[in-house]
């Protein structure tokens, strides 16, 4: 009898849980799904973009509850930023100032890029974090074009104010195989780092003190040495969750049961 590691039994379960899960094998050149290149028709017909994930997967480990205070916050610091880069475009071009790679994408910021990350801040207070509004609403919110607001929303995404992940849907269709629609995108706003050493120092989060860094690195010491000393199936059993857990609990235990047998009768078995 063969036997396996957690990790090699991880793996397995894995790849048979994906192949289940994979509805049909792709023509060549093209991802599982996907289009060959963004923006390139699928293979169904289905105008889906690359890396798009299908909605309803991930949605609940995307999202997080914006805690009190912190979408105005994050309205502030963007309108700031949008002053910070007015100056260092206006210093550049009296050649007063190199540029540097952060600050050339500073400057790209614009009042309806700001405009934008208001109404989404918005969404993000009022949902409880929870932001998919499709480009229509964004241009009625705003009052600004489609193309407006994909720039706007590139710009964001690109400095650090938001992080962004397309999504498409299954629909149902008459023939063989799966069918999948573009739907709405998702959003989560952010705060990056490249725009504090612009910001007043009010405005900058404060640092974490060094006895609560220590705390946490004792507990991820901690973590780890109980880890270590656990069996394959309480393993699976504290680090996967749901109905995988349960498969590779249920092969842990297997292992474990090998492992116990080889100790009490370290002779192999002729037969």
């Amino acid at each position: 009898m063969a036997v396996f590691t957690l990790g090699q039994a991880t793996a397995q379960a894995l790849g048979a849980v994906a192949g289940r899960q994979s509805p049909r094998r792709p023509s060549p050149g093209l991802s599982p799904g996907l289009g060959a290149r963004a923006g390139g028709p699928h293979r169904t017909g289905a105008p889906v973009l690359r890396d798009s994930i299908e909605a309803g997967t991930f949605e609940t480990l995307f999202f997080t509850v914006p805690a009190k205070g912190e979408t105005d916050k994050l309205l502030r610091i963007a309108r700031r930023t949008l002053d910070a880069g007015r100056q260092l475009r206006r210093e550049a071009r009296a050649g007063d100032r190199i540029l540097s790679a952060a600050e050339r994408r500073i400057i790209l910021l614009t009042a309806a890029a700001v405009r934008v990350y208001e109404e989404i801040l918005t969404l993000a207070r009022l949902n409880k974090g929870r932001v998919f509004p499709s480009y229509d609403h964004l241009s009625k919110a705003t009052s600004l074009g489609r193309a407006t607001i994909a720039r706007a929303l590139h710009i964001l995404e690109d400095i650090g104010f938001l992080v962004r992940q397309r999504r498409f849907k299954r629909v149902e269709a008459e023939g063989p195989g799966p069918r999948y629609r573009q739907t709405s995108n998702v959003y989560r706003p952010t705060l990056p780092q490249r725009v504090l050493a612009y910001l007043p120092r009010w405005m900058r989060p404060a640092p974490t003190p060094d006895d609560v860094v220590q705390q946490q690195a004792d507990r991820i010491d901690d973590t780890a040495a109980m880890l270590s000393g656990l069996s394959c199936h309480d393993l699976a059993a504290v680090t996967v969750g749901g109905q995988l857990g349960k498969m590779l609990a249920k092969l842990g235990a297997g292992v474990d049961r090998i492992e116990r047998e080889s100790q009490i009768q370290p002779q192999p078995l002729l037969s």
